[in-house]
């Protein structure tokens, strides 16, 4: 049997630390972005009889691991036990104990590597390294997110609604919130389940349920079309304006119609508003682009009027480029930079407008509380980078040569206007107006910042 042990100090009492832990939402905040995993079905929680069944990929093996909870003690301990998975035996205990005015957060796991020595021979120093990448990021997350529910405690429990729930920072949201006592309620285009806390909308047909939005402290609306999953054919492209322009004027307009309005709308935006402008640092009062993407960031903007006329504090999330493990640009690189065959796209002179993904869902929450932010907020870190800048720092990270660029001859025949737009223009925009409002970010440095979402501090 071989043992791992974790243990850090949070600044947080351990009836906090525990009730976080409790919470649904916590699971899915604890579980390291760079782990392809995804819960399949739960009941319980982590009282004495709860199960969770999680498939955890690797490469093109499926794992499935069914876990039962054991022996809770409230806010002492809980204890998760494999009972079929990956390894030959698992017993992880969560402990919490007060530390010098705090909680002391400790994870003891026993674990079996199947095959016996063999399998310890061949295994056992790569899954220590998988547990002390996971844990260390388990940590870390815990404390950030608590400190960043603490500061705002004094608002009390939201209610919040939350379009694009099943995207990636839309279900990463709803497990934060939940996480931190908020009630997210999810905007689905399917039939609602009263269970899972689910509200109807159909923006292609102009259909909602707007009595189920009444009395809601804050909406976070995402919902649209995914601009880099095709060629821009001319369908493509009305899909595009159409998802964004549609469903923001749906809502806001019904919004604008309830008796006990939300206080504060926080709507997706983009940095493409500004268009391609080279190396001219961009502030919110910046002139617009005139490119596809600028057109669409300037009709979706303008679709939220109706609810900024109707009182309510409306915030436009002008988003960077976001570094996710889980989804997005990031995998993309992983595997072409792992070879050896990664570099600048294009000149590599285009500036890119990053932002750590911990800082997006940290930016949303903070405009959700700060009274004196409106109107269009660029959320990007302070520090933008060009494309041969960034190209090789993800080198430098993963430890691989960054030395073969993408000609933009090659971007634009593989993937016409869209890899034009995306790759191979860029903006270098300035956070100072969202910092001004007193948020702080996680990662300002980039290499920190990929660092960390890749488990390779």
């Amino acid at each position: 049997m071989t043992t791992f042990e974790h243990r850090s100090h949070v600044d947080a009492s351990v009836r906090e630390v525990f009730a976080w832990h409790r919470r649904p939402g916590a699971f899915e905040r604890l579980a390291p972005p760079w782990e392809n995993m995804r819960v399949v079905e739960r009941g319980g929680g982590i009282v004495e009889g709860g199960r969770v069944v999680i498939e955890l990929r690797k490469g093109p093996l499926a794992l499935r691991w069914l876990a039962v909870h054991t022996d809770y003690q409230e806010d002492r301990q809980f204890v998760d036990v494999q009972l079929h998975g990956p390894f030959s035996h698992w017993r992880h205990v969560h402990r919490f104990v007060p530390d010098d005015g705090g909680c002391a957060l400790e994870d003891h796991v026993e674990y079996r590597i199947p095959l016996g020595r063999p399998g310890d021979f061949l295994l056992g120093a790569s899954v220590r390294r998988t547990l002390e990448r996971a844990f260390h990021y388990r940590h870390e997350r815990t404390r950030r997110d608590l400190a960043r529910h603490q500061a705002v405690a004094r608002y009390g429990p939201q209610r919040v609604v939350v379009s694009g729930a099943s995207g990636l920072i839309g279900r990463n949201l709803v497990a934060f919130l939940e996480s931190g006592g908020h009630s997210a309620q999810r905007l689905v285009r399917r039939r609602p389940r009263a269970e899972a806390n689910e509200v109807y909308w159909d923006p292609a047909s102009g259909a909602i349920d707007g009595a189920a939005l009444e009395g809601a402290d804050v909406v976070v609306h995402m919902a649209g079309e995914n601009v880099g999953a095709g060629l821009w054919t001319l369908a493509r492209k009305e899909a595009i304006l159409r998802s964004r322009v549609d469903g923001t004027a749906l809502l806001c307009k019904t919004l604008a119609r309830l008796t006990k309005r939300p206080r504060v709308l926080v709507a997706a935006s983009a940095v493409g508003y500004y268009g391609d402008r080279g190396d001219e640092m961009l502030t919110e009062e910046g002139a617009h682009g005139d490119d596809f993407l600028a057109h669409v960031v300037r009709a979706w903007e303008a679709a939220t009027e109706p609810a900024r006329q109707a009182g309510i504090r409306v915030v436009n999330m002008r988003g960077g480029i976001v570094l996710s493990a889980a989804g997005g640009a990031l995998p993309r690189l992983l595997l072409p930079f792992k070879l050896g065959l990664g570099g600048a796209v294009g000149s590599g002179r285009q500036y890119m407008s990053w932002i750590a993904f911990d800082d997006v869902i940290g930016s949303i929450y903070h405009a959700m509380f700060a009274e004196g932010l409106s109107g269009p907020v660029n959320i990007a870190a302070p520090t933008p980078v060009t494309n041969a800048e960034f190209s090789k720092t993800l080198g430098r990270v993963l430890r691989r040569p960054a030395f073969l660029p993408l000609p933009g001859f090659a971007v634009r025949l593989a993937a016409g206007e869209m890899g034009e737009a995306l790759l191979l223009k860029g903006q270098r925009v300035s956070s100072a107006k969202l910092e001004g409002s007193g948020f702080r970010f996680l990662h300002t440095d980039l290499e920190g910042a990929l660092r960390s979402e890749l488990g390779l501090e």
